[in-house]
């Protein structure tokens, strides 16, 4: 998994694992409108995402929603505003 950032703090991650692709996104059970279905194991709670088992998967619109809602806030370990 590679993790992303805005500023000093994380803010989702992507990883290809065989047969799916997973973006997840960091608190996103609590900042994220509509909360994204899929609360991956071994990550906190509060990080929802989307699994992809072929790019036929991909809501483009929806994802760039969350993306903009995700990058407007300070992510984990990033100075608070």
């Amino acid at each position: 998994m590679a993790y992303y950032g805005v500023g000093d703090g994380w803010c989702f991650s992507s990883g290809g694992f065989a047969g799916h692709v997973k973006l997840m996104f960091i608190n996103g059970a609590t900042l994220l409108d509509p909360v994204p279905p899929v609360t991956p194991t071994g990550m906190s709670r509060a990080t929802r995402g989307v699994e992809l088992a072929s790019v036929e998967d991909l809501d483009e619109q929806q994802t760039a929603i969350w993306m903009r809602q995700i990058t407007s806030v300070p992510g984990i370990g990033g100075k608070k505003n």
